[in-house]
């Protein structure tokens, strides 16, 4: 059936590309130097590289890994900065590194296990999002907001303030991510996990959403409270300390190659033996050299990685913005990830407002505002909220077969992840009976598909365009080592954890399965049940990566929270049989509303005050560092919840006059 085989051949796609969901985060090689003797100290050191290795030697680190690793080789290297890194090596790992200050002949620092290779498990201060963000004094009064707003204050033991704690128990493995600790922070993440996954696919079989009372916070609050805290979200990443990882670096070096009609893979700056360009960093490391282009360049050798959409949305940035060619302030980066987030915020509050009413609708743009890890990948500055951009928007567009189609292609061309979800999104909403919608789902799709691998075709053979494509991005990735998760561990020789390869192959095969079944089980499926069974699928395939980090979380948060907040009301008391007929429902309407409207100015006065603190925050800020440019985008927040507010307040104030 050719129904059949469109959800086969995704789930084949998905198998194919599950394990090539890595970051390129890996630790590039440092730009350290052999020194020539190793008995005669370099030229301004006052070791020499038997010294080095002697002090290196006595360090616990050092002594652990003899222990356990009998033949270690040290290597004594020179590094920018007077600096002395040695270097332990068995069977071509390096095993264990210790960096020297040669002034003080002190040890500066030392590493071993997974926190050789990549500096990312280390704990270095606002690696990840800036120091604020990762501060508690930001962190926590985020998580309170996001319960403020949120919780069933009326029973405190519901399952829904239940699901808003664990969506924000997954803070305590970032704690320990931040303090280098990742043999505690990598189980932690499993339990939240687990529980969001079991809750989702509960949801999706059933179909019916977590029955509650009425909210305490009315919608005008909640959304008067999401475009304030999306006007300071717009502020903290523009001049509140936020950085930009090598995961945003690489989308404006491949926007620039695209714009400049070069393919952008295996085209990205590297170091190798490049010409030195620019200053050595504080890890003795130069990024900047001259290129084969000419320029000079901060270099991001594994930045190309991701699908060809991840470079493309950050074009309108690139025009915008431009980009120097070094690893700086990226503006570009910054405005493409600040248009991003604005989208998830709206389409969060669109899809709501559309399945579930206004409240729903208030309710999920709060969600996204307030909840932290989505401000966490704003804060880096990642393409990761690009993802959930096109699945939110497909998901409110999901009547209509093709765009549903086109936006899944543009998601799953963005992140490989979100394949996934193809042959569920395919078969929406069931039963599967006639082939045209899924044939028009498939024909989106593809032409959204030709549309983001177009780059191919600049550099005049695609063919060999399309190899490079594969070689730099799925064959890469499909070996690369992470410690990131359980299943990798083995090779750390971390205590009590065997090799789970096996376990981790079951598990991928049944989410292929799964992927499968919920393309036709339940046969016909609610709004509510796609929005849970796409969270569900999504939470999974991030469960049996090789590769898990906190910024994924924003792929599946839309659609749990969705699953989540969509409420099933208390029955009210009963009404008489005239209550139910269309007319009856229209005049109670109509009573409400001249019920409610002696109220509305004064909740329009209350949304525009919050508009005048935003203006207010924002003018505050403006002269603390921000730029005039990224600082005017960061008002619009402020704007919008005046000028809403005022709107509001007059209609509410006309229609209290005339009733008068």
């Amino acid at each position: 059936m050719p129904r059949l085989a469109l959800a086969a051949a995704a789930a084949l796609a998905i198998a194919l590309a599950g394990p090539a969901i890595h970051p390129s985060t890996a630790r590039a090689a440092d730009d350290v130097t052999i020194p020539a003797s190793q008995t005669k100290p370099p030229r301004s050191f006052s070791l020499n590289a038997e010294q080095a290795i002697a002090i290196a030697n006595r360090t616990a680190a050092a002594r652990r890994e003899f222990r356990v690793r009998p033949g270690l080789r040290p290597i004594a290297y020179t590094k920018a900065g007077r600096h002395w890194q040695v270097s332990y090596f068995q069977g071509g790992k390096e095993r264990a590194q210790v960096l020297i200050d040669d002034r003080m002949r002190a040890v500066l620092e030392q590493w071993t296990g997974p926190q050789v290779a990549w500096r990312m498990a280390r704990g270095y201060e606002g690696a990840f999002g800036g120091r604020r963000i990762n501060n508690l004094r930001y962190w926590l009064p985020f998580c309170f907001v996001f319960l403020l707003g949120l919780a069933d204050f009326r029973r405190p033991f519901s399952v829904r303030n239940l699901d808003l704690l664990v969506f924000l128990s997954l803070s305590a493995s970032l704690w320990f991510f931040n303090h280098g600790d990742i043999f505690t922070s990598v189980p932690l993440v499993y339990p939240p996990l687990v529980y969001l996954l079991a809750r989702c696919v509960w949801i999706g079989l059933r179909g019916r959403p977590t029955r509650s009372r009425p909210p305490l916070w009315p919608a005008w609050l909640l959304l008067g409270t999401a475009v304030f805290l999306g006007g300071f979200r717009i502020g903290l990443n523009l001049v509140g300390g936020s950085n930009v990882i090598d995961v945003g670096y690489a989308g404006v070096i491949g926007a620039q190659r695209i714009a400049d009609g070069v393919v952008p893979y295996d085209n990205f700056p590297e170091e190798d033996d490049l010409k030195p360009c620019g200053p050595a960093d504080s890890a003795g490391e130069i990024r900047d050299r001259i290129q084969e282009n000419g320029r000079c360049e901060s270099a991001n050798p594994l930045g190309d990685t991701y699908g060809p959409v991840a470079y493309e949305a950050y074009l309108p940035g690139y025009w915008i913005r431009g980009w120097s060619g070094k690893w700086d302030d990226l503006p570009a980066v910054h405005l493409t990830s600040v248009i991003f987030d604005v989208l998830c915020l709206l389409g969060m509050g669109l899809i709501g407002l559309r399945f579930g009413g206004p409240w729903l609708g208030a309710a999920l743009a709060f969600s996204w505002a307030a909840y932290p890890f989505t401000l966490y990948v704003s804060m880096s500055n990642t393409n990761d909220a690009i993802v959930p951009v096109f699945l939110i928007f497909g998901f409110w567009l999901a009547s209509s077969p093709w765009l549903r189609g086109a936006l899944a292609a543009l998601a799953g061309w963005t992140k490989f992840a979100t394949l996934v979800v193809a042959p569920l999104w395919l078969t929406y909403p069931g039963p599967v009976r006639r082939p045209r919608p899924a044939l028009v789902f498939a024909a989106g799709f593809a032409v959204a598909t030709i549309l983001a691998f177009s780059v191919l075709f600049l550099d005049g053979h695609p063919v060999q365009a399309a190899q490079t494509f594969y070689d730099r991005t799925l064959k890469t990735q499909v070996t690369r080592e992470s410690p990131f998760s359980l299943w990798d561990w083995a090779q750390y020789h971390a205590r009590g954890i065997p090799d789970l390869h096996v376990v981790q192959w079951v598990l991928e095969g049944l989410l292929v399965l799964g992927a499968v079944a919920a393309a036709f089980f339940p046969s016909r499926k609610t709004p509510l049940q796609l929005a849970a069974l796409t969270g569900a699928l999504l939470i999974g395939f991030e469960l049996v990566l090789t590769h898990w980090f906190y910024l994924y979380v924003a792929w599946f948060f839309p659609f749990a929270a969705f699953a989540f907040l969509a409420e099933t009301r208390e029955a009210p008391p009963p009404a008489s049989a005239a209550s139910g007929t269309v007319l009856a429902r229209r005049l109670r309407r109509v009573e409400d509303e001249d019920r409610l409207r002696p109220r509305a100015w004064r909740q329009g006065i209350t949304l525009a005050a919050i508009g005048v603190l935003a203006l207010v925050s924002f003018s505050v800020a403006l002269p603390l560092g921000g730029d005039i440019a990224g600082s005017t985008i960061g008002l619009v927040g402020g704007l919008l919840a005046l000028a809403g507010g005022l709107f509001h307040a007059i209609r509410g104030r006309r229609g209290n006059g005339s009733d008068q």
